[in-house]
């Protein structure tokens, strides 16, 4: 079968025209009209990603993130960057990238989030930016825990949830009650405000920056920062979808999740 064949029904799921302006989503490298036979799922496009679509006999590489945020300003094989665009057009591998479209998509990367987090009663965060974009159409996710529990308790818990080996928490008040929580996928700082209007007790996002901490402080919300990682659960997730769609539509294709951990930071 070609790329396009599952990218068209993958765009029926999550339309590049729900994707916020400006975001480089859809096909990164390569043709739609490539063959696939093996597709690997990551979060991340890396040298070592690759080095693993070729071990593994990936022709397709879906990612999460855009592999091209920034355009290169030449082609020199002495970049890592530049190279590993050269090893992926010699090997046949055709990468594509949907982010902020499978962000905002119903039963997308916030629900999966949403539904790691046991979060009931769950509705949209912030409307999307996407030129198609409906209403219902929101980035992040808000709703209330089975359970009401502590700030600081429910930090433990999401290190557990997303296997993270630490995490930054923002508050004055570990020991208040939270039973609305909001998450956001990704660097969701620019929009604590809206989580704070919702009545959410917490704000589970990403890539807290040093003022806007303050901020958040100062507004009185709880966030918890377990970083922009916390996204791959889009591995697991995306296989399982497209693995569905192999069997409806008898595609004669293989998809793998990546089993690499792309998170550039280490807890000491």
């Amino acid at each position: 079968m070609l790329v396009r064949e599952l990218v068209d029904r993958f765009e029926q799921f999550a339309p590049k025209t729900w994707a916020e302006p400006g975001d480089p989503v859809g096909l990164q490298l390569g043709s739609l009209d490539a063959e696939v036979h093996k597709v690997l799922v990551t979060l991340d496009v890396r040298p070592e990603v690759v080095a693993e679509a070729i071990k593994v006999g990936a022709d397709f590489i879906f990612a999460h993130h855009p592999m091209m945020f920034h355009p290169a300003k030449n082609l020199d094989l002495a970049v890592p960057q530049n190279q590993m665009y050269a090893t992926l057009l010699k090997h046949d591998i055709t990468v594509y990238g949907a982010h902020t479209n499978l962000d905002s998509a119903p039963g997308g990367m916030n629900d999966w989030l949403a539904a790691a987090l046991g979060l009931h009663d769950v509705t949209g965060l912030v409307p999307s930016n996407g030129i198609t974009a409906t209403p219902e159409i929101t980035m992040g996710r808000i709703g209330t825990l089975a359970q009401p529990t502590t700030v600081k308790a429910f930090a433990e818990q999401c290190k557990i949830i997303f296997n993270v080996q630490g995490l930054r928490l923002i508050s004055h008040t570990p020991d208040a009650p939270v039973s609305r929580v909001a998450v956001l996928g990704g660097s969701g700082g620019p929009f604590y405000q809206t989580a704070l209007a919702k009545g959410a007790d917490v704000y589970v996002t990403g890539d807290i920056s040093y003022h806007p901490g303050h901020d958040m402080i100062a507004a009185g919300l709880n966030v918890i920062d377990p970083g922009h990682h916390i996204e791959s659960i889009c591995k697991l997730h995306l296989t399982q979808l497209f693995q569905q769609w192999v069997q409806e539509n008898d595609w004669p294709i293989t998809v793998v999740p990546s089993a690499l951990n792309t998170d550039p930071f280490t807890f000491l």
